[in-house]
């Protein structure tokens, strides 16, 4: 979510409740709705505490989510760039193969994948040149003992891809179940309702504003906050980018240069087979 759409709901609803509050004020009674005001005070530092400490546990459990997210892109991006150096040690038309199947399964990240996973719509599909190289590696012949020393390091780095391919996904559709937002919303809705009961004419409309609005905005910014941290993807700020796999195709071309190695991928630029 960008700053500019947070910001308009954040000002919308403490508009709203600013208005909510001066129209119950018209009609309550002088020192509010409550007779004993450190009674009523206490009861809603309960329910404030309480929310802020619910809100607390969902935020940690929303930001471990963004971290694994964060960290299996990270991995899976570096991995690729491994697999491109222990393929060199196969041979030359495994190696060739794969060094441009991966070049078009990093591409496929960028451009295929991303943005369904903005989208939260990736499900549970493969990546297809993840399919290719398994059978590229499945079909080579090692004779040498580096081949075979390769050939072993390959399978490894192939489970440690896929496994932060599945960090990174993980992430994708969001994590926090629909009964925590059910709480946390309800929780809002009381901790608001009960903030009316404090309207009172002898006070300054002010005063009135300033106190229903500060709490509605310390609640809103955390509901937005827990739902960018659910939504690591979603584009606006703090949003997950595919710049590990960027940097590494950049490598990987900058390599592929250096080594002689001319022949084109066997894909376009946004990963789809030629």
């Amino acid at each position: 979510m960008s700053l500019v759409w947070a910001g308009l709901i954040v000002v919308a609803l403490v508009a709203c409740a600013i208005t909510a509050m001066l129209l119950v004020r018209r009609r309550a009674p002088e020192g509010s709705f409550f007779t004993d005001g450190d009674r009523a005070s206490g009861v809603f530092g309960v329910l404030a505490g309480g929310f802020a400490i619910f809100a607390g546990f969902v935020i940690f459990l929303s930001f471990t989510t963004y971290d694994q997210s964060r960290a299996g892109a990270e991995a899976e991006a570096l991995l690729v760039i491994q697999q491109f150096e222990t393929a060199q040690f196969l041979a030359p038309a495994t190696r060739d193969r794969l060094a441009g199947e991966l070049t078009c399964y990093g591409r496929s990240v960028v451009s295929q994948e991303w943005p369904l996973m903005e989208e939260g719509e990736l499900g549970d599909t493969i990546n297809p040149w993840g399919v290719a190289l398994f059978r590229t590696i499945r079909a080579a012949e090692t004779t040498a003992v580096a081949e075979e020393t390769a050939f072993a390091k390959w399978l490894d780095q192939t489970s440690d891809r896929e496994e932060a391919r599945r960090d990174r996904v993980y992430g994708a559709a969001g994590v926090i179940p629909a009964t925590l937002w059910i709480v946390l919303l309800l929780a809002a809705s009381i901790i608001f309702g009960f903030m009316l009961f404090f309207a009172d004419p002898a006070e300054m409309k002010r005063s009135q504003a300033m106190l229903i609005g500060s709490a509605t905005t310390v609640v809103s910014v955390t509901l937005l906050a827990i739902f960018a941290l659910d939504n690591p993807y979603r584009p606006g700020v703090g949003s997950i980018k595919p710049v590990a796999m960027e940097r590494s195709l950049r490598i990987i071309d900058q390599a592929r240069a250096a080594l002689g190695e001319t022949a084109p991928p066997p894909c376009d630029e946004s990963g789809i087979a030629r």
